[in-house]
């Protein structure tokens, strides 16, 4: 029956007769310490031994030779036998009790828990801050602006607390030196987390490094769910390697450092996303649109490349990335769409959603109409348009559809605030034009004015505030260097000069934080969709 349990609760070493699982070795060494401790007494004769208890022994004469077993039987009283039998029967009934109360324990150790479901969208409401915590490539200002575009224009009427927490040459433990300041400070809901390219340390996969990366961001990631906000770990980037081995710079760089480093990263991000499921968070996976992408444009220009230096992505990358922010926080994706069905007995039908169609009036050669939209289209910068082409960032995001049917065959030109758009066939109008991409149309116009301030906002006080918090960086990463060395002049001075350099941040910080409120105050008086008065006309 022992090798039975044994081998039901864990596997048994028939060399040791332990057993691997830790129950059974814990349940039974207490037995084996009770049998051990306890004292015996010989017999006269020495033929049969007695514990404490009134168990029988063999003596090791017995249990050395069968001969001597033989032997040894015909000295034993039946009395002694009998003896035996009942106390076995004891022992292997305590052994089965103890079987029956520990089995539950362990079936219910194995009984499947509850998964926990990963963050599927963003519940906003006015008032809530998200902080954008990560390194360089967040400090760029770049994929946080667009992202910030996004929210300016989809949710014109609900102000948002939007902060960039990004650091140039940052790993996961700087994160943590200027987290209560940089991040818990402003009582974020959500933090998205893009670390790790420094991580690494640009060079093949290293256990330590790696280690020393997950620790760090464990610790990121109880110390956000400790102040109440939702983390969302975000996959490191693309490094292009192809970028680099064209470059001058590729001498200073190991070839496996350039052949192997993408991978590096995409199995960080692949714990991150692990972490995210298991935990239930958020995730964005950035390296792979940005790798497929670069892909899928080199089959028709080799040197292509959404990262200039290999690291830092160019505006149109950073677009990729906003795009990747976007779908996979579940944020809404349509924008609006007006549907006319005009019928010859003048019993037109109308479809509208994200705004509000009125004052319909339709002639033989002309159908207008008054349209209040919910929200503007995604636009951004000039700089930054191939990437909004590359995601297809307007169609899969920001979707203004304009369908009308019933029409006379012909072509139809569009005007919008008596702008004109465009000239489209009945045909076309039937099955669908979108005009979210069109930078004829004023609602375009209007979202491209707000892309511009909050290019405005971060190019200014944003980037500058970010560039104090780099400071006071070089300050953390000295400070304990100082303390562990007190007789060392050149730490010493190293910490003094840093020191120097973050006296007064916490008053650099409130006014660099202040003259970006006011930029985005200005954002908020022309962020407000305005009626427009759509007029077609057949030519």
């Amino acid at each position: 029956m022992f090798h039975l349990a044994a081998a039901a609760a864990g596997r048994l070493d028939t060399n040791s007769g332990q057993s691997n699982c830790p129950f059974v070795r814990r349940g039974f060494g207490a037995v084996d310490k009770a049998r051990n401790s306890a004292s015996n007494s010989q017999l006269a004769d020495g033929t049969e031994q007695w514990t404490r208890s009134g168990r029988f022994v063999t003596p090791r004469s017995v249990r050395a030779s069968p001969t001597a077993a033989v032997s040894a039987a015909s000295h034993v009283t039946p009395l002694a036998f009998t003896r035996f039998y009942i106390l076995r029967i004891h022992a292997i009934a305590r052994i089965s009790l103890l079987l029956l109360c520990a089995f539950p324990v362990a079936v219910a150790a194995r009984e499947p828990q509850v998964p926990a479901k990963p963050l599927a969208r963003l519940e906003l409401a006015a008032g809530d801050a998200i902080v954008f915590l990560g390194d360089s490539i967040t400090h760029q200002c770049l994929y946080t602006q667009y992202v910030e575009d996004y929210f300016y224009t989809r949710y014109p009427t609900m102000r948002l607390k939007l902060h960039n927490a990004g650091v140039g040459g940052a790993v996961a433990w700087d994160a943590l030196q200027r987290f209560d300041d940089d991040v818990a400070a402003y009582h974020p809901k959500y933090v998205t987390i893009l670390l790790g390219m420094n991580d690494g340390r640009y060079c093949p996969y290293n256990e330590e490094f790696f280690g020393t990366y997950r620790k760090d961001m464990t610790t990121l990631l109880d110390k956000l769910k400790g102040i109440g906000a939702t983390a969302i770990p975000m996959t490191p980037t693309m490094f292009d390697a192809r970028t680099l081995r064209l470059s001058v710079h590729r001498k200073t760089w190991a070839s496996d450092s350039i052949a192997l480093y993408n991978s590096v990263l995409a199995y960080y991000g692949t714990w991150l996303r692990d972490v995210a499921a298991q935990q239930g968070l958020g995730f964005v996976d950035m390296w792979s649109p940005l790798n497929n992408i670069t892909m899928q444009q080199r089959k028709a220009d080799a040197a292509f490349t959404l990262i200039p230096d290999a690291v830092h992505p160019s505006p149109p990358g950073h677009v990729v990335m906003a795009a990747a922010m976007v779908e996979d926080l579940g944020v809404p994706r349509q924008l609006s769409s007006i549907r006319l069905a005009l019928a010859a007995t003048g019993k037109n039908r109308v479809q509208a959603a994200g705004g509000t169609v009125s004052d319909l009036a339709v002639t033989d050669d002309k159908i207008e109409f008054t349209w209040l939209a919910d929200a503007l289209p995604w636009v951004v910068p000039e700089d930054a348009a191939l990437g909004a082409e590359l995601a297809r960032m307007g169609h899969r995001f920001s979707r203004e559809a304009l369908t009308i049917t019933g029409l006379r065959p012909g072509r139809y030109e569009l005007t919008i605030d008596d702008q004109k758009v465009g000239t489209f066939t009945a045909a076309a109008l039937a099955r669908c034009i979108e005009l979210q991409n069109n930078p004829k149309t004023p609602q375009y116009q209007q979202a491209l004015a707000v892309a511009e301030l909050n290019k405005q906002r971060n190019l200014g006080p944003v980037q500058s505030l970010r560039n104090e918090w780099g400071r006071f960086q070089g300050f953390a990463r000295v400070r304990p260097a100082a303390k562990e060395n007190p007789d060392n002049p050149q730490l010493e001075q190293q910490a003094a000069a840093t020191a120097a350099k973050i006296k007064g941040l916490a008053e650099r910080v409130e006014k660099l934080n202040a003259e970006a409120k006011q930029i985005e105050d200005k954002i908020f008086t022309v962020n407000r969709p305005k009626a427009r008065r759509y007029v077609l006309k057949r030519r």
